[in-house]
C-alpha cells in the first residue's frame, strides 16, 4: 500500500449543542487556537489534524443519520499525550476550571505512565496522558 492510499486523519468533528460555549473551552480549557474564522463550525490546528466543532443536529443531518440523545459514552475517546507528568496535572486544573467534568482524576496507570480522564461540556471523552515511553 502506498502512502497516498493509507487512511489518515484531516479533522476529527464533534457535535455539540452550544458551539460558543464549546469554543470558550477548547479555546480557555485546553488552549487550542483557531486554525479559521468561526463560520456555522469552528477549526482548531492540532498537530497533524485539525479539531471542528459543529452543531450537533446539524452534523447528524449532514451525515444522513438520526440524531442520539447527548450523554452516555459513545464507544470512542480523544486522547492529549503530553510531555511531562505535571503537564497532566495542570492540563486537568485548567480543563475543570473551564467546564470539563473530571471523570478520574490524575494517577498512576498500571503500565507505567500518569493519566486523567476529563468530559468536555457535551460529554467527550478525553484522556490526558503522560506516557514515558512515548516519542510520537
Amino acid at each position: 500500500m502506498t502512502n497516498a492510499t493509507v487512511p489518515g486523519i484531516s479533522v476529527v468533528t464533534l457535535g455539540v449543542a452550544d458551539i460558543e460555549r464549546s469554543e470558550r473551552f477548547y479555546m480557555n480549557g485546553l488552549g487550542l487556537e483557531h486554525a479559521r474564522p468561526p463560520r456555522g463550525i469552528v477549526y482548531f490546528k492540532l498537530p497533524g489534524t485539525l479539531l471542528a466543532l459543529f452543531p450537533r443536529d446539524e452534523l447528524a443531518r449532514y451525515a444522513g443519520v438520526e440524531p442520539t440523545p447527548p450523554g452516555g459514552f459513545g464507544g470512542a475517546t480523544l486522547s492529549c499525550n503530553v510531555g511531562a507528568r505535571s503537564d497532566v496535572d495542570a492540563l486537568t486544573a485548567r480543563a475543570e476550571a473551564a467546564g470539563a467534568t473530571v471523570v478520574k482524576a490524575p494517577a498512576t496507570v498500571s503500565w507505567g505512565g500518569y493519566c486523567a480522564w476529563i468530559a468536555d461540556p457535551d460529554g467527550y471523552l478525553w484522556e490526558l496522558v503522560w506516557n514515558p515511553k512515548w516519542d510520537g
